[in-house]
């Protein structure tokens, strides 16, 4: 996101360069004014114009008075013309380029005569204004570059060294805005400029003593450190600005009282961050924390809006430059710029501020401030990014106590200050506003945009109460939205989809177990410890591996329905398990082989007499300690005789050897022996694990799998009738 905010500001930024040289031309030239070119007569006029100047130029390049006096004109009228967007292309046709990168250097010594140099620097400057204003338009860039501007360029930027001369400052500043315009989204370019030595110059202008100048020179250097897809591997100019020492030089101008100066230089110190953490470390290790700060009261919108961005990425780092930013005064500017009328800077300070929130120790200290109010009226904005903004720092303060007002209709005294504004404690403890919010932020997650309905349905999964879990989640759709984001291919949206699904899954909980033991059909009997394998009164006899258990009747017949089909009917049954993925008690198979009403010897095939003796223990006493050992084979048999309760048991104890190595099998027995708890589990597992999982071979094929389990999973959580009254 920090790199799509940069690019979203690099076309404005190119624009307020072109209108700044405009400005100072017209100072400079006054009652000159472009002509449009609507017509061909008027492109013809044009083209014989700029004709004439180009051959003064080619003709006119010597130290003699008449020449430069001659040349200096010619620049003029050539940049004249160039502020009309419309001509421009016109004058490139016209062979300007060429002639006017000649003149960004000065005649021959030889033709000196004497010391005299007139219009020295005038006419070079004059040049690379021109040029400036040709290089706005992206396709003459290369070509200004291809005729050898940037060494003539980068020659004028050193003629700072020669004094401070009205003529020398121009020259300098000139060149500086030209190279800007000339690099601006053209990462080529950038590199030329390193490689023609064009940085260390440009990072001693820094200190000029015209402010004009270091102005023009921390453009540059802003141009220069821009950091986008097509250049995100080409470091080494953003690296050299920093080797250059421009840091403590940059940090300084954001002292500056000039808007000016630190706009620019918050620009820069921007784009250096946004390229590499490591040099993020070195520009907070160099101090530049506290000035940003100052910048967020700046009566400059544009340095405000950079600084706010630019906390947004300290912000980044680790947890204690987060509470670094708190501890500094930054959060009570953010919160006054969200209620600001630039709409950017909204969108910036809720970004900054959803960063901070990151730390739990910030978020009391934003809602106590009056954070919270304007961050939910901006969810209303028609601006999608402003609205995504919004979301994420409420996002970011979810699991804060101060916004107990999502959960409970009521909230302590000191924690509601910034409530009262929009209606008091009464509506709140009436839950008035409470609905209000709700409202719109489920129409929000309807009618917005795909990535502002995720926001939301991120939000509400940690903001809301669980009375309201149905409505938000099953009736508008958030359940989908969750699942989408975890079933998405970008590892980040997967990450927030399962911590929110985890989050509200712990909340379901409260509302009602859906996956408890059913009742038993019939009263329990259990006859007691001491006729567990008992010949006493003994009316069944198993054959176990070989071995007799004694067995009773009526209390098998009470323990299950497998039992009662088996002896009711007086016959011997087996069971037939279906090869599917889930399988339900109803849809088990039984074969009638033949009748034995009377047997009293059944052969129990397939289950080892440890097992096979534990589940008669359990039979007849209705508990029995499950051992991990044997708790799967003892699963499989409570699942072939249908024991509910057994089953229970042996999942919660299967449960707690669940680990990041086995999981994925263990949700393939849940599956197997339809383990309802032990699948939930294995659940909620994954999703409290989901980052660590995501390192796993096959994890996309493991979470593909449970998604439709987790919608089967809410879709009974949250459509258990509740005792309390919904609110919405």
């Amino acid at each position: 996101m920090e790199l799509q905010k940069r690019q979203d500001q690099g076309l404005p930024q190119r624009k307020g360069q072109k209108r700044k040289l405009e400005e100072e031309i017209k100072d400079e030239q006054p009652g000159i004014s472009p002509s449009p070119v609507d017509c061909s007569d008027a492109r013809r006029a044009i083209l014989a114009e700029v004709a004439v100047q180009v051959n003064i130029l080619d003709s006119a390049f010597s130290w003699q008075e008449a020449d430069r006096a001659a040349a200096k004109r010619a620049t003029h009228v050539l940049a004249d013309l160039a502020k009309n967007d419309e001509v421009v292309n016109v004058i490139v046709e016209g062979g300007a380029v060429p002639a006017l990168v000649k003149h960004l250097q000065a005649p021959p010594s030889t033709e000196v005569d004497g010391n005299l140099r007139p219009f020295e620097h005038e006419v070079e400057k004059g040049s690379a204004f021109a040029l400036g204003l040709l290089a706005v338009k992206p396709e003459h860039q290369q070509l200004i570059v291809d005729h050898g501007a940037l060494p003539h360029l980068v020659d004028l930027l050193k003629r700072h060294t020669e004094g401070t001369t009205r003529a020398v400052t121009s020259v300098v500043r000139r060149s500086a805005d030209a190279i800007t315009n000339l690099a601006h989204e053209n990462s080529n370019i950038k590199t030329r400029v390193r490689r023609e030595g064009g940085i260390p110059p440009l990072v001693e202008l820094l200190e000029f003593a015209d402010t004009k100048v270091q102005r023009a020179a921390a453009g540059a250097l802003r141009t220069l450190a821009f950091k986008n897809d097509e250049n995100k591997n080409q470091v080494i100019p953003i690296v050299q600005i920093v080797e250059c020492s421009a840091l403590p030089t940059l940090i300084l101008m954001l002292r500056s009282e000039d808007a000016a100066i630190h706009y620019e230089a918050v620009g820069v110190i921007g784009n250096l961050v946004h390229s590499s953490p490591n040099i993020k470390k070195e520009v907070l290790a160099a101090g530049a924390l506290q000035p940003v700060i100052g910048l967020l009261s700046s009566c400059c919108s544009e340095s405000q809006r950079e600084a706010a961005l630019l906390l947004g990425q300290f912000a980044a780092t680790d947890s204690d430059c987060k509470v670094h930013i708190v501890q500094r005064g930054a959060v009570g500017p953010l919160i006054e710029m969200l209620q600001s009328s630039d709409v950017q800077l909204r969108e910036m300070s809720a970004f900054a501020l959803g960063r901070v929130a990151q730390d739990p120790h910030n978020q009391a200290g934003i809602a106590h401030n009056g954070g919270l109010v304007p961050l939910l009226k901006l969810l209303d904005s028609k601006n999608g990014s402003l609205q995504h903004n919004a979301a994420f720092a409420l996002y970011g303060l979810a699991d804060n106590e101060v916004l107990i007002a999502f959960a409970s209709v009521s909230m302590e005294q000191d924690n509601v200050s910034d409530f009262i504004r929009v209606g008091g404690i009464q509506k709140l403890q009436d839950g008035e506003f409470i609905v209000q919010v709700l409202k719109h932020l489920l129409y929000l997650m309807r009618v917005a945009e795909k990535a502002v309905q995720r926001r939301v349905a991120l939000a509400l999964a940690h903001l809301c109460a669980p009375d309201d879990q149905r409505v938000i989640f099953i009736d508008n759709g958030g359940l989908e939205l969750l699942l989408g984001l975890l079933g998405s291919a970008n590892m980040k949206q997967q990450l927030d989809g399962a911590i929110a699904l985890y989050k509200l899954a712990n909340k379901a909980m409260t509302l009602s177990p859906v996956d408890a033991a059913p009742p038993s059909p019939t009263p329990q009997v259990y006859l007691g410890e001491k006729y567990v394998n008992n010949a006493t009164l003994s009316d069944v006899t198993f054959l176990v591996e070989g071995r007799r258990f004694y067995a009773h009747r009526i209390c098998l017949l009470a323990s299950s329905d497998a039992f009662r089909a088996m002896f009711d009917g007086g016959y011997r049954l087996i069971r037939q398990f279906k090869m599917m993925p889930f399988y339900f008690p109803d849809q088990v198979t039984y074969f009638y082989l033949k009748q034995e009403k009377d047997a009293r010897d059944i052969e129990i095939p397939n289950i080892r007499w440890e097992v096979f003796e534990l589940m008669m223990r359990f039979i007849y006493t209705g508990s029995v300690n499950v051992a991990l050992d044997v708790a799967q084979d003892l699963l499989r048999a409570a699942d072939q005789y249908l024991l509910e309760a057994l089953k229970r048991l042996c999942e919660y104890t299967i449960a707690q050897d669940i680990s990041l190595d086995n999981v994925a099998s263990m949700y393939e027995l849940s599956e197997s022996f339809h383990a309802i708890s032990l699948r939930h589990t294995c659940i909620l597992f994954i999703l409290e694990h989901f980052d660590k999982l995501s390192a796993k071979p096959r994890h996309s094929y493991l979470i593909q799998r449970i998604i439709p389990d987790i919608r089967n999973y809410f879709g009974k959580a949250l459509t258990k009738p509740d005792p309390h009254n919904l609110r919405l």
